[in-house]
């Protein structure tokens, strides 16, 4: 990953650069759409990810260049979202701004390049990636510093008020503070981090639908609105309730006749998924991989009937792994509205499988999913 990056920074820019940082995309693997409510959340870090490459510049502005588009410079302290085919640029601009605002010192501009082996629309955030890239590549060529939390609080910042996109704390918390063979389990009411072992023999196939999903343009903020409408119709019986996340079951099915139905499916969704990470967490405490891939399986049900964010292909990647004796589970990972699904597999579960469930999915909906097999991975970091 490091040499394309250094090969990519030669063609554009002179000189060598100064810093490389690399951080990773991430699986969702339990707690879909709980972060911005103040939920629990494990994901995983993956060994895919985003590369750049920084050098400071002797004038005030900024040049951007990626192996998927063009160059793009604007000048420094010009912070203005764009949009089009340099939209892509608003990760990393988003990121200077905030660390800018922040107290980071910049008197001169910097050139980037980025390079990336995640799959693009895959539901595995490398909008995320992007960001704590920039970040630990920013903090050592301006001299800023913070610790862990404080790079993804960064990465979140930028896309929330920059990027525009409402996400909570998952994909930036994951990707900074992911370890190999481990799973990063997220309070986001408290943001607190912590990591989990997997049991041996644990592996994590992804399955992309290829179904191309846009979540700024998608139904992702109508889900975001449609909990807090939720949470202010429950705080009318539980005003102390901060989140949906404070609601437990027996409450929300105490006032059900009394919500809006379809609330009440988006509010069910949040705190059943918080009870899943609960159960998840004890059965992968006892090495319960079958325990926890049918409560993998129960996310994705209901991700597809209460809150909706799954689409026939993913139903049926789903459906399809369910038949496989080597899967232990799969539900969607990410966002939903497309993208991808994740399978928590056995080792004895290979390419050959893999390429039976494409076979059946592209003869159904015309579609070839793109397939990968990866392992929890180290978080982000930098390289030099």
């Amino acid at each position: 990953m490091k040499q394309t990056t250094e090969q990519l920074f030669a063609i554009n820019f002179a000189g060598e650069p100064a810093h490389y940082a690399f951080a990773p995309g991430r699986i969702e693997f339990i707690g879909n759409h709980t972060d911005y409510n103040g939920g629990l959340v494990m994901g995983a870090a993956v060994t895919e990810g985003i590369t750049v490459a920084v050098s400071l510049r002797d004038d005030d502005r900024i040049q951007i260049v990626s192996d998927a588009g063009d160059l793009v410079e604007i000048r420094l302290g010009n912070y203005t979202p764009l949009e089009g085919s340099n939209s892509w640029t608003n990760y990393p601009i988003g990121v200077t701004k905030v660390m800018t605002d922040a107290g980071m010192q910049t008197p001169t501009g910097y050139n980037m390049a980025v390079t990336s082996t995640l799959p693009a629309g895959a539901g595995m955030s490398s909008s995320a990636a992007f960001e704590l890239a920039t970040a630990r590549a920013l903090a050592a060529l301006y001299g800023f510093e913070t610790d862990t939390a404080g790079f993804a609080r960064i990465g979140r910042k930028a896309e929330n008020e920059f990027v525009g996109m409402p996400c909570g704390i998952l994909d930036q918390g994951v990707s900074a503070f992911g370890k190999a063979d481990h799973l990063v389990k997220i309070n986001c009411a408290t943001e607190t981090f912590a990591v989990e072992p997997m049991p041996s023999g644990a592996h994590f196939w992804i399955f992309n639908s290829n179904k191309k999903h846009a979540l700024v343009d998608s139904a992702y903020a109508d889900r975001f609105r449609e909990c807090h409408q939720a949470l202010a119709q429950l705080q009318l019986k539980h005003p102390d309730a901060k989140t949906l996340s404070c609601i437990c079951p027996e409450q929300l099915e105490a006032v059900k006749d009394e919500l809006d139905p379809l609330l009440y499916r988006r509010a069910a969704h949040i705190v059943g998924e918080n009870a899943r990470v609960r159960k998840v967490e004890t059965a992968l405490a006892e090495g319960d991989l079958r325990a926890v891939g049918e409560v993998l399986n129960a996310s994705h049900e209901s991700s597809r009937v209460n809150f909706e964010n799954s689409i026939e292909e993913l139903d049926t990647l789903v459906d399809l792994l369910k038949l496989q004796a080597n899967v232990f589970g799969a539900r969607l990972t990410g966002g939903g509205f497309g993208g991808a699904v994740m399978a928590l597999t056995d080792s004895e579960f290979g390419q050959v499988h893999a390429d039976v469930i494409a076979a059946a999915f592209e003869a159904k909906h015309n579609l070839k999913p793109s397939i990968f097999h990866t392992r929890a991975g180290d978080g982000a970091q930098l390289l030099s």
